[in-house]
C-alpha cells in the first residue's frame, strides 16, 4: 500500500478570482522521481495538457523542464491573471503506483471552503474533470455535504456549470474535460467531437479541450 501525499501547498494569489481544482499529481511528484521534462509544480507532468493549453491560449512561451525558471513562469502567469490552484486531495492510499483517480482509497480531502473563506475574491472554481467517481467535482460534492451545502445546476451547454452559496457569496463551479490524456476516450465518444472530426480530419482531442478551456479561462 502506497501513501500518496500531495507534494504542493495551494498556490493562491491574494486577489485570485478563479481557482483551479484537481485531485492530486502523479505519485512521482510525491516521491521526487521526476522526468527531465516534468516541471516541479502543479500540473507539471510532461504528459499533462493544462499548461500546454494555457500556453496556447495566452501565448506564454513556456519552457517544459525540471527547472526553477519553468516554475517561476507558471507562478507569474497565475499571479498576473488572478488564478489560484488548490487540488482537493491532501492524501490517499493506493494499491498500485499510478495516477488513476479511481485507484485512490481512504482519501483525505483538503478543506476548500476554508480557503474560499480566506480568499473572498474567488468567484469561480474550475474543476479539472467532472463528477465521475473520485473526480474533483465528485469529491467537492462530498466535501459540501459536510456543511449541508448543495450544488445547483446552471448549465451544461459547453461544460457543466453549477453554483452554490457560501458565506453570503454566490460561487460558480465549472467542470472542464480533464487535462489528462486518460480522458481522450471520453472525448472521442462525444457526438459533437465525432461530428467535428468528420468535417475536419485535423481536429483533435487537444483542440476540443482548447476551445472549452479558452472560453472559461478568458471570461
Amino acid at each position: 500500500m502506497f501513501l500518496h501525499t500531495h507534494p504542493y501547498r495551494p498556490f493562491i494569489p491574494k486577489n485570485a478570482i478563479k481557482l483551479i481544482v484537481g485531485t492530486i499529481p502523479p505519485p512521482r511528484f510525491s516521491t521526487g522521481d521526476l522526468f527531465d521534462e516534468d516541471v516541479n509544480f502543479c500540473y507539471g507532468s510532461k504528459y499533462g495538457l493544462l499548461w500546454p493549453i494555457l500556453d496556447n491560449i495566452f501565448d506564454l512561451d513556456l519552457v517544459y523542464e525540471n527547472s526553477n525558471s519553468a516554475i517561476e513562469q507558471r507562478k507569474d502567469f497565475l499571479e498576473f491573471n488572478k488564478i489560484g490552484i488548490c487540488d482537493i486531495v491532501e492524501s490517499c492510499e493506493r494499491d498500485q503506483l499510478n495516477a488513476s483517480d479511481m485507484g485512490m482509497k481512504n482519501i483525505k480531502l483538503r478543506n476548500l471552503l476554508k480557503y474560499l473563506s480566506e480568499y473572498p475574491t474567488i468567484e469561480t472554481l474550475l474543476f479539472m474533470g467532472g463528477n465521475s467517481i473520485n473526480g474533483p467535482e465528485y469529491l467537492f460534492r462530498s466535501h459540501l455535504k459536510e456543511y449541508n451545502i448543495q450544488l445547483k445546476k446552471v448549465s451544461s451547454k459547453n461544460a457543466k456549470i453549477h453554483q452554490f452559496e457560501f458565506e453570503k457569496r454566490l460561487l460558480k463551479t465549472v467542470s472542464l474535460i480533464s487535462p489528462s490524456n486518460a480522458a481522450n476516450r471520453s472525448i472521442g465518444a462525444k457526438a459533437i467531437y465525432k461530428e467535428r472530426i468528420q468535417r475536419d480530419k485535423n481536429y483533435s482531442t487537444f483542440k476540443f479541450r482548447l476551445s472549452q478551456y479558452e472560453h472559461f479561462f478568458n471570461v
